[in-house]
């Protein structure tokens, strides 16, 4: 099932400040381990991933900085700061929240 842009939006910001608390990466392996993760559920590329790294960047949740791959490749790794991760934390509790809304909304409450 393909997703529209406006549903895709909302989940960037906590997928990467997530995905960048377990380790530095660079952009296009985001891109690879979202892909892999949903298996091509999400189907990331270029256009979805940089202009939010570089708008987390500019609000100081990300830094961002050019080193050598092990390949050889320049590539900028992006880390997650102290800030970045106070609102990872932030953002996964309003998803949560927001998604068990979501589904009770839609599927009904779940019982036990």
């Amino acid at each position: 099932m393909e997703f529209t842009p406006e549903l895709i939006k909302g989940t960037v910001v906590p997928i990467v400040l997530k995905l960048l608390d377990e380790r530095p990466m660079y952009g296009y392996e985001i891109i690879k381990l979202v892909n892999r993760r949903t298996e091509n559920a999400f189907q990331w590329k270029e256009g979805t991933l940089y202009p939010w790294l570089h708008r987390l960047e500019a609000d100081g949740l990300v830094r961002g900085e050019w080193q050598v791959a092990p390949s050889g490749r320049r590539r900028k790794y992006y880390t997650l700061t102290r800030r970045g991760r106070t609102a990872m934390v932030s953002k996964l509790e309003e998803w949560r929240a927001l998604s068990t809304a979501v589904n009770t909304l839609l599927l009904g409450p779940v019982t036990t």
